[in-house]
């Protein structure tokens, strides 16, 4: 489980997942249209991280490693309870502690407008999506980096490579700099938070996908499907909570050692 980034590893798996990448983005560059409102035609790049990783899984040892790799998505059952209640929760509760804030800084917004069937379809959308990333981020970088860097260092390392990987369809979504700041904000806190359930709550890469898909729902509801979304408040939300995880974390560790 343990190893730093090298070209044998997390760092051919980053190198592999830009170069399959570049096909999306030169994509979105010439469509018009979205997949859905602020997803351009380039967020289709979502295979991508479930793509490299799978082959480098092949060229490392064939079938069998692939399968290996790939049965990662559906091993919820090494999930704890607690950690089904973060998976599923800890997006939800942002958004809704953000759309308070909002409120009582004096915006106005609208009533939420969707349907059981929607959210239905979003989340079992936003799920596949989710195990197509997580596959790759979790089941096989996080996996290679280990806990050399520590739960944050880790959650950097990997935050930080997905921040950029997400630069080119934020701009075709037509985000502004500051946007993209406070995001960014917000996405390596969220992957601090995916990387610290990961190792705390089973390594199952299926509760990763879980709260990616339910952070990726959470920004679709948020009034109006996402149009009222303040990255700002969002990000600063976000580091408020992965920051009193860990030091609940750290206290616990310290009380049980």
């Amino acid at each position: 489980m343990n190893g730093k980034v090298t070209g044998s590893s997390a760092g051919a798996f980053f190198g592999l997942l830009f170069l399959l990448s570049l096909p999306f983005w030169l994509l979105g560059a010439m469509a018009d249209g979205a997949l859905l409102p602020g997803l351009p035609i380039s967020a289709f790049m979502v295979v991508c991280p479930v793509l490299a990783a799978g082959i480098l899984c092949w060229r490392a040892g064939g079938s069998r490693s692939l399968w290996a790799f790939l049965q990662q998505a559906t091993d919820w059952r090494k999930l704890p309870a607690w950690a089904w209640v973060v998976a599923i929760g800890a997006m939800p509760f942002v958004m809704i502690i953000a759309a308070l804030i909002q409120i009582a800084t004096g915006a106005d917004l609208p009533a939420p407008q969707w349907t059981v069937s929607q959210t239905l379809m979003l989340f079992a959308l936003f799920l596949v999506a989710g195990i197509a990333e997580e596959l790759g981020w979790t089941g096989y970088a996080t996996r290679r980096i280990g806990t050399s860097y520590g739960v944050v260092g880790t959650g950097l390392i990997i935050g930080i490579v997905a921040v950029v990987w997400h630069v080119v369809p934020l701009l075709q979504a037509d985000r502004g700099a500051d946007w993209i700041a406070w995001w960014a904000l917000a996405t390596l806190c969220r992957r601090i938070l995916i990387v610290w359930l990961y190792f705390r709550g089973g390594c199952s890469v299926f509760g990763a996908s879980l709260l990616h898909a339910m952070s990726n729902l959470s920004w679709m509801l948020f009034p109006v499907m996402g149009s009222h979304y303040d990255p700002m408040v969002t990000g600063l939300v976000t580091l408020f909570l992965a920051a009193m995880l860990l030091a609940i974390d750290r206290f616990w560790r310290r009380l049980t050692e």
